[in-house]
C-alpha cells in the first residue's frame, strides 16, 4: 500500500494514524495550497508531487478536512491517470456544510459543523498548527 499525504496539514494526524497501521506501507506526500492567509478556499496550486510509483498499487488519501471537496477531487484526478489499483480516502474532519463538489471520504476521523478550525495540523495564515488539539478559532481573529 501507498499512503499518500496531502501537504501540510495532515502532518500530526498522518503520524498517529501510521503508527496505528500494521501492514507494510510506502510513504509519499502531495503539496497542495489552496488557503494562503485567509479562511476561504481559493484557487488550488500544486505545490510538490508524488515521488513513487502508484501505478498497480492501493492508495490511501490522506487530508485533514474535507471541506468543499475541490481540493479532494482535484488530487483524485491527478492520481487516477497514475493507474493505482484502489484509491481510498480517509480524512481527520469532515464538513459537509460547506461541500460544493459530489466527494466522500471512505474513512472519516469526526464530523464537524461549519466552524474554522484550527490546531492538530490545521491551520491560520500558517499559525496554530503545533496545537495538540482541534480548536475553533474566534472570527473576530481573522475577520477585518
Amino acid at each position: 500500500m501507498v499512503v499518500v499525504s496531502l501537504l501540510s496539514g495532515t502532518v500530526m494526524f498522518l503520524a498517529d494514524l501510521i503508527r496505528h497501521l500494521s501492514l507494510p506501507l510506502r510513504l509519499d506526500f502531495i503539496g497542495v495550497s489552496s488557503y494562503g492567509a485567509g479562511t476561504t478556499s481559493g484557487e488550488l496550486v500544486f505545490t510538490k508531487e508524488l515521488r513513487l510509483d502508484v501505478r498497480g498499487r492501493d492508495v490511501l488519501l490522506v487530508d485533514d478536512i474535507l471541506d468543499t471537496g475541490r481540493t479532494m477531487k482535484r488530487v483524485l484526478a491527478k492520481l487516477r491517470p497514475l493507474k493505482p489499483r484502489r484509491i481510498k480516502t480517509c480524512v481527520l474532519l469532515d464538513k459537509p456544510a460547506r461541500r460544493t463538489e459530489k466527494i466522500r471520504a471512505d474513512y472519516i476521523g469526526f464530523s464537524i459543523p461549519d466552524l474554522f478550525v484550527i490546531g492538530y495540523g490545521l491551520d491560520y495564515a500558517e499559525r496554530y498548527r503545533n496545537l495538540p488539539f482541534v480548536g475553533v478559532l474566534k472570527p473576530e481573529m481573522y475577520r477585518e
